[in-house]
């Protein structure tokens, strides 16, 4: 039997990565630990319709379990993933505190699933905005090799997590209450997600640019990002505007992203087709647009992609990197 644990067990990305884990697993039994705050020690959750009790994050550890997926943040991530894989377990992990480690894999399984190894027991889950745009855009790059990408991201407040939600719900009902945003979130867009850097761009918008180098493997991407928080419940969007080295048409991107594993085109202006973060909300694909060539620049082309962003963007392509694991032989299979 698997054993399997869970850390940040009871926050949105957690019971997102339960659901995920009962529609894939549908009729597997795990030896479950799910692990939460000490104030949540002892409390039960469901998986698979049996009850769990909620454990420290030291029993976890003890019972050395096969695998671990981490959605708890960075200072418990550089904490306890160590910890975790100094009793053979492989961890998957959420947070940003290990994706840019030269010696850390970060992975999405559409893309450079050969990166896990026996070895690799520390594996970065990457950052929600970087997901869809690298799943959307990988067939593309691979045959016709992007040479600059600007992207506008327009994110849903559960990418902040329950705070967010509650911050929202709060000011629609004209309750005031704590707030985790600087300003009003509702009828209005921040453009700002995480916390800014000397250079003016924010953490949010550099880990779009820093990941998408680092699992196409490709330094010399030209990169440029603007994230904005938008009062979405659930969803990513993105409007990216690619260049490309090599010639290629409009005819072309359409044919190769409707063979991308993983994307489904929405895309027919002439019905009002296109996606929405609505139409994303509960589903795990990347769903792309609004496809059109830039009227200024050769080889350039505008998309509009959305995801799921606790979906495809954290839930789903962690427990898809568990299952790489389960393929490869690393893990029992159940």
């Amino acid at each position: 039997m698997l054993k399997l644990a869970l850390v940040g067990a009871t926050g949105l990305v957690g019971r997102e990565m339960i659901k995920v884990l009962e529609e894939r697993f549908p009729s597997t039994e795990f030896d479950f630990f799910p692990v939460a705050s000490e104030k949540s020690v002892g409390k039960r959750v469901t998986l698979n319709g049996k009850e769990f009790p909620v454990l420290s994050l030291q029993a976890a550890v003890d019972n050395k379990p096969n695998v671990a997926l981490f959605s708890a943040g960075g200072s418990v991530s550089i904490e306890w993933a160590p910890k975790f894989s100094a009793v053979g377990c492989y961890v998957i992990d959420n947070s940003s505190a290990w994706r840019m480690h030269p010696e850390i894999p970060l992975v999405v399984p559409e893309i450079n699933a050969d990166e896990i190894t026996e070895n690799t027991k520390i594996i970065a889950n990457p950052n929600c905005s970087t997901i869809q745009l690298v799943v959307a855009l990988n067939l593309l790059h691979q045959k016709f090799k992007l040479k600059r990408l600007v992207v506008s991201t327009y994110q849903s407040i559960t990418g902040t997590g329950a705070k967010a939600v509650h911050q929202l719900e709060n000011e629609r009902r004209g309750v005031e209450a704590e707030m985790i945003y600087p300003y009003q979130i509702d009828k209005n867009c921040i453009p700002q997600c995480d916390s800014f850097t000397d250079n003016g761009y924010t953490k949010e918008e550099l880990k779009v640019i820093n990941e998408t180098k680092k699992i196409f493997n490709s330094p010399d991407i030209s990169i440029t990002c603007t994230a904005v928080r938008v009062p979405v419940v659930g969803g990513h969007s993105e409007s990216v505007n690619a260049e490309f080295v090599n010639d290629i048409s409009i005819s072309t991107i359409r044919e190769v992203l409707n063979n991308t594993p993983g994307v489904k085109v929405y895309d027919h202006p002439e019905t009002l087709l296109y996606p929405m973060p609505i139409n994303a909300k509960g589903k795990d694909h990347v769903f792309v647009g609004r496809i059109r060539e830039d009227l200024e620049q050769k080889n350039t082309f505008n998309l509009w992609i959305v995801a799921d962003n606790l979906r495809k963007g954290a839930a789903t392509n962690a427990v898809q990197i568990m299952e790489l694991l389960m393929q490869k032989g690393l893990v029992p299979l159940s």
